[in-house]
């Protein structure tokens, strides 16, 4: 195995690095309590697949938890200093592993780094099982990767680090007495625990390695901003030495963009990058804005802000930050509207709360005999066949759920012209039922 115990000179963030699952931070949806990747190599199973997410998210952690729970020999490749040569002999060591019966894993960091036909080289021996094949990758496999190769891999999506996750490995790093700096005694005040949780950006290695440098600084038992700020240089200047924590600009940036102030947008967004905060992090509340506050009163902003984030890992952070501020600034002056926010929130309480209904006969899927005989989709009117595709009177709720009105649109930007359309719809409707 290529994965070694790390020196007793590692940094803090290659020694407290999981060696259980137990130890491992985040990912609950993928490796919590009773999740199928988890009970999978609980077994000692695994198969190829794809890791994608964020820097310091666990994608290496997690690969080499599979090489342990599943015992397998692990070849580690890196697409940005292998070239043909190694990934021949790393070939050449799997087959020879597997005349004498030993599973081995092929881990790839930075995969979408190989180009095609790099990445197309794999192929055979994934195929063949004579390797388990796990790559690593922050950009979106569908646009890096070969569709052979997706074909064959699960992809796992690995998110940013809730800040849950990141006080509780704090806290481990700080108490574990064999890996951690438990011998040390030490403390961390709490605005200073704050700016460590801010500064990570969900990114695990960043947060430790930030610990590290503070605990290094300190003059005391106990860890102080001044301390974080020494750390991480000016870009923390004070992080915030007004005691803003990172989430009150987080949340200040968002409440400038819903109240359509683009120069406070600015503003705000500037102070969370001087601050050592991720753009990216910005990005994704932009994404969450794009959908609340502006929704279908301007629909281009949710594909900016895509875009946006796109631009970011294409061309790197001086342009990526340009682009950031740029949807930024969009969302700002965009039309707002909250309908569909609170229309998705109405549609899930009725769900949780209203009876199960059954699906209506007409709706119902009839792709045998028997289904239709039973009634399934009788009397169901195809709308394509139906005048300006709309079949008037047509129920789509259950019987008990018809009167129910959701969404209802507001009269700025776009959803002016889409409540017309739906009052329009609903007249239709009306009319149609009235002649029954």
């Amino acid at each position: 195995m290529l994965f070694k115990d790390e020196e007793p000179f590692a940094p803090l963030a290659a020694r407290m690095r999981p060696v259980t699952l137990d130890e491992y931070s985040g990912q609950s949806h993928l490796v919590g309590a009773d999740k199928p990747l988890r009970k999978m190599l609980e077994a000692g199973h695994c198969h190829s697949m794809i890791l994608w997410g964020p820097p310091g998210t666990g994608k290496t952690t997690l690969a080499e938890l599979i090489a342990s729970y599943t015992h397998a020999n692990v070849i580690r490749l890196s697409a940005v200093t292998s070239g043909v040569k190694e990934v021949r002999a790393a070939m050449d060591k799997a087959q020879e592993d597997v005349r004498y019966n030993q599973r081995t894993l092929l881990f790839v960091d930075e995969v979408h780094r190989f180009n095609k036909s790099q990445q197309d080289a794999f192929l055979p021996y994934v195929e063949s099982g004579t390797v388990t094949f796990v790559g690593a990758t922050t950009e979106n496999p569908s646009f890096e990767l070969n569709k052979a190769l997706l074909s064959r891999a699960r992809v796992y999506v690995l998110k940013a680090l809730a800040e849950d996750d990141l006080h509780a490995l704090l806290e481990r790093a700080l108490q574990d007495c064999d890996k951690g700096l438990g011998q040390r005694g030490l403390d961390i005040a709490e605005d200073a625990r704050s700016a460590l949780i801010g500064l990570s950006g969900g990114d695990a290695r960043r947060l430790l390695t930030n610990l590290e440098l503070a605990a290094d600084f300190t003059s005391d038992t106990t860890i102080v901003l001044a301390d974080i700020e020494q750390a991480v240089g000016e870009k923390v200047a004070a992080y915030d030495k007004q005691g803003d924590a990172f989430y009150d600009l987080i949340s200040a940036f968002h409440k400038s963009v819903r109240g359509s102030d683009p120069d406070a947008a600015l503003y705000w967004y500037a102070r969370i990058l001087n601050g050592g905060g991720d753009a990216l992090y910005v990005a994704r509340r932009l994404l969450a804005i794009a959908s609340e506050d502006i929704g279908n009163a301007d629909p281009r902003a949710l594909q900016l802000c895509l875009n946006a984030w796109d631009t970011y890992h294409r061309v790197g952070p001086a342009e990526g930050e340009r682009a950031i501020a740029q949807a930024s600034v969009y969302c700002a002056l965009a039309a707002k509207s909250n309908a569909v926010y609170k229309a998705f929130s109405a549609a899930k309480k009725l769900a949780r709360e209203a009876p199960d209904y059954p699906v209506p006969d007409h709706l119902r899927n009839a792709p045998t005999k028997l289904m239709k005989e039973l009634g399934h989709g009788e009397g169901y009117r195809y709308a394509h066949d139906e005048p300006n595709a709309f079949a008037a009177g047509e129920i789509y709720l259950p019987p008990e759920l018809q009167q129910e009105r959701l969404y209802e649109p507001v009269d700025r930007g776009l959803e002016k012209q889409l409540k017309a359309k739906r009052d329009y719809l609903y007249n239709l409707n009306s009319q149609a039922t009235r002649k029954r």
